[in-house]
């Protein structure tokens, strides 16, 4: 067999501690997940089911890249998360079995181009263009739930050039991870190299060029990333 274009390079995370990576095979985001980014974002931060959206995996870069800002927007925005990385496919899985399925958690920024975003939200269209374009999902290198655990609690936070701008505990999250891997699982079929992206606390805002970004969650890890002049 012969390929009549070259076929992409497997997209990859780093694995803490050691020369392994991780493949990844796609980016599941989880939407308005804890209560007060819900209210800043105006809406009714009551315990409705969970939705998704996703971003190509090729969207990924890693800690300490220069990000340029992207096309089409004047409103970039962060949101810090914690990321979850699955090990173990499975269809329909009971959220007392969910954490088995977990390979590992790092952290990471949903960049979102928010003027997009908005408009495709008003016209009832999908957030594909606000959120799945390159570069959008920064994430750090895995830290394997074999060796930190499974964490429900622990300090987020975000800051730009030094400045916090988000700051809160993923015990907060409004479904918490077993929650969210229970119910995606019922829709598709997880799978080893799916990343999950949990939401993101309140604090969101814009960036420009030249910023730093820079956050973190309390025992799996941090981030950092400047953004860059568009590219021409």
């Amino acid at each position: 067999m012969t390929y009549v274009v070259p076929p992409p390079a497997v997209v990859s995370i780093p694995v803490a501690g050691g020369d392994d990576r991780f493949p990844v095979r796609r980016v599941i985001c989880v939407g308005r997940n804890y209560e007060a980014h819900a209210r800043e974002m105006g809406k009714d931060p009551t315990r409705e089911p969970p939705f998704f959206f996703t971003k190509p995996a090729d969207a990924i870069v890693p800690d300490g890249s220069a990000v340029p800002y992207p096309p089409e927007t004047s409103n970039l925005h962060y949101e810090m998360e914690l990321v979850v990385v699955i090990g173990k496919d499975g269809f329909e899985i009971p959220e007392a079995q969910a954490l088995e399925h977990v390979f590992g958690y790092s952290v990471g920024i949903d960049l979102t181009r928010r003027d997009l975003q908005f408009a495709a939200r008003d016209l009832g269209r999908p957030w594909d263009w606000g959120k799945a374009f390159d570069n959008s999902a920064p994430i750090s290198p895995i830290q394997p739930a074999a060796k930190i655990g499974h964490p429900a609690k622990g300090r987020i936070w975000l800051s730009v050039n030094g400045a916090i701008k988000q700051d809160a505990d993923i015990s907060d999250l409004i479904w918490n991870v077993p929650e969210i891997i229970a119910f995606a699982s019922r829709s598709i079929r997880l799978k080893a190299g799916d990343v999950i992206m949990t939401g993101t606390p309140a604090g969101v805002g814009a960036i420009v060029e030249g910023d730093k970004v820079e956050g973190a969650v309390d025992g799996v890890g941090s981030i950092s990333i400047t953004i860059a002049p568009r590219q021409k």
